[in-house]
Order: structure tokens, then sequence, then C-alpha cells
């Protein structure tokens, strides 16, 4: 009883808190009042199904379930995770996990493949951006929540999953068989193009340790002709890791990218704060698509809206929500949007995306075949030549920026 009493006490203080937030349309009384009735209707309807379910029930199950069910409730970016999940997903920032290497939402009960990450046994299975799972292991996954369908994907190295995959385009769901490994992120990859003469960066998560990565290979192509920053497919990571790298590359007191929510503490901005790696002379192009999410938008509109870069490649995904994490006392947490993250400019992309300066459409089965021509090559250890049309463009814009660049002068 003791526990259950905890239990109930704990979910009651969890929504009072919110109970000081959002009071311009009522006064504190009114809302109190209203929010006081809810809460009655709450915990009577726990008693009842503590009481007269056909089946003993656990408390625990009870909150657990309710608290998943408020956060589904907001938007796909939020969630509550048990002491399990929460430890699992906190893993995912620092570079290794198991799994199968996508970056997954969830949208009107739509399992979503916002990107597989590059050389993990997703990316080399061929999934692409915008995949629908339909189902795990036979599972439906429409009535599940984005933790649950990342709980059975995961699983021990060397065991496999089956996904169901619905693809636009395609006539049929049709399977996919993977084996799970263990995901090492390499999320900074590098090459020279055009003889040497140009930098190429691939950027393939944001993570803890991909600015100093990042930094590396700014360093190392400093005296290049130009520089261009691969985003495709990068579905994000970390806000901190995204204005550090944008940071790289502006003028001191640029501004970066800007928060705003209903708190104090949401509402920051984010400024340039050392002098750029590289010249601000040197010409930088950054690589898009609809993979592109969450970091990769807010660095790609840092150097847009700052004059520092072009944007070439297909319109970006448009996830500019900024989620907290919260642990909670019994080792549970939630995941939670606190602020959306506007553009240098005031541009609020969310469910929009960015519209690269030259856009380059590739259509699904074009991008299918690069991604083939990469993991083939890749594979085995061989150097072809991949028919890349945004890639060429962006070495073109390079070389016009220079002759630009040189006109001027």
């Amino acid at each position: 009883m003791k526990s259950r009493l905890s239990l109930v006490a704990g979910i009651l203080l969890i929504f009072i808190a919110g109970m000081t937030f959002g009071l311009n349309a009522k006064t504190k009384s009114e809302q109190l009042k209203e929010d006081l009735e809810l809460l009655g209707i709450y915990t009577d309807v726990f008693r009842l199904v503590k009481e007269i379910y056909v089946e003993p029930v656990d408390s625990k199950k009870l909150i657990y379930g309710s608290l998943r069910g408020m956060m589904n409730a907001l938007d796909p970016y939020s969630a509550f995770f048990t002491p399990d999940e929460y430890k699992e997903f906190t893993t995912e920032t620092h570079g290794e996990f198991g799994g199968l290497g996508i970056e997954i939402t969830m949208e009107n009960h739509k399992l979503i493949i916002v990107a597989p990450i590059e050389d993990t046994p997703a990316w080399r299975a061929g999934l692409k951006p915008g995949d629908i799972i339909i189902e795990i292991d036979g599972k439906p996954t429409d009535k599940m929540t984005l933790m649950q369908a990342v709980k059975l994907m995961r699983g021990k190295p060397g065991t496999k999953v089956t996904l169901t995959i619905w693809r636009k385009g395609v006539e049929k769901p049709f399977k996919v068989t993977i084996t799970r490994a263990i995901i090492k992120i390499r999320s900074v990859k590098t090459k020279e193009l055009e003889n040497g003469k140009i930098g190429y960066i691939r950027l393939t998560q944001f993570q803890e340790n991909s600015a100093e990565d990042f930094e590396k290979a700014l360093k190392k192509f400093k005296n290049k002709e130009g520089i261009i920053i691969d985003l495709r497919n990068n579905p994000g990571g970390l806000l901190s890791t995204a204005v550090r790298i944008a940071d790289m590359l502006l003028k001191k007191g640029d501004l970066i990218v800007y928060t705003k929510g209903r708190t104090p503490r949401s509402n920051e901005k984010f400024f340039s704060r050392s002098r750029p790696v590289i010249p601000t002379e040197l010409p930088v192009v950054v690589i898009v698509n609809k993979g592109s999410a969450s970091a990769s938008e807010i660095l790609t509109g840092a150097l847009r809206d700052n004059n520092r870069a072009l944007a070439v490649g297909d319109k970006t995904f448009g996830k500019a929500s900024v989620q907290t994490l919260i642990p909670l006392p019994d080792g549970s947490g939630l995941k939670i949007t606190t602020a959306h993250y506007y553009t240098p400019s005031g541009k609020l992309i969310m469910n929009k995306g960015i519209t690269p300066d030259i856009v380059v459409h590739v259509t699904q089965e074009e991008e299918m075949e690069r991604l083939k021509a990469e993991r083939e090559a890749k594979m085995h250890g061989k150097k072809v030549k991949i028919k890349d049309p945004q890639l060429d463009a962006a070495v073109n814009a390079i070389k016009i920026l220079n002759f630009a660049k040189h006109a001027e002068k």
C-alpha cells in the first residue's frame, strides 16, 4: 500500500508542478480548481482499476502507463522512459550502442525512419529516410511507443530482427532481416576532392566527440580552395555539438541559433565565442537532404543566415524542437520538448525544413543507387566513380565562389 501511495503521490506532484504554467486564459484559482477536479478523476479511475479490474494490476504498471500516455499526447519527440529505457536511451549519444543503426520517429502512429546511420547494419541493408516500419518481427508498430519499438529492435550482437517496410513507390510492403551489432559510430569522415584542391567532411551525427574530430578535419583542410560539409541523412544529435561546430566556422559574435519556450530557462541565444578555425573567406558548401534533421538543420541555418556557406541538395526534414532529459527519483525519466529553435534570421523550420540555395533534387531510386554503390565500394574496398549530382553541384559551387572571390580582387 505504501508503494502504491508513493507512486500516486509522485504522479500528483508531476501534475501539480505543471499548474504554474499557461495561466494566461484563466486565473490561478480557476486553473487550480480545474486541475484538482481532473486529478480527482484520475485517482478515481486508478482506484476503480485497482479494485474491480478482472485481475490484480501492479500500481507501477498503471502509473508508468499513464505517464507514457501523457507524453505521447504532446508530440512525437516527448517520451516517458522506464528505468531500463532511460538507461538505454542515455547511452546513444556516447557513440557506441547495440542495435541496427537507425534514427526513427513516431508520427500519427507511424514508425518512420529519419535516416540510417552510415556504416551500420541498417545502412548496409539499404533502409532509407522516409521508410515506414510497419512490423518488427511480425509485431505491428501502430500501437507501439517509440521506446517500445527501439527496445524490440535492439538485442544481443549477432542476433537477427526482421522489419516489414512500407516504402513510397514500392507496390507492396517488404521484409528486411538485419543482424544486430554493436554500433560504433565514427561521426566524422574526410577525403580530398578535385585532385586535393577541395576538402570533404562527412558528418553522420552530432555526438559528444564529433566537435573535436570536426575541428581536426577543418585544420587539415584550412589551406584548400574550399570545404564541403556533407550532412545528408544526418539525423542530428546534441544541440551543444552543433553550436560548437558552428562556432568554428563563424566570426566571433555571430548568432548561431536561439530557442524559445515557456520558461525563462528555455529562452537562450547561442553566439559564436571563438575565432574561426579556418579563414572566413574560404568557401564552404553544405550538402543536405530530407534525412538531414535537427542539429544538421541548426548548423545549416547558422551558416546560411550568416552568409558563411551555401546549401546544396534537397529540402531538409524540418525538426526544430528542443528536448530536455529529466531524470526521476526511481531511475525513470522524461524526454520532453521544452523549446523550439529558430535560425539566426528568425525562421522556425518545424515541419517545413530548409530549402537549399541550390536545389538538386534526387529521386528515391537515384539515392538508393548512390547508397548501394557506396556500400558495395566500401565492403569490397574498391575505388569507383559514383554518380552523385548533389556532390557534383557542391564542387561546382566551390569553384564559382572561388571565381567570384578572385574577380572581386
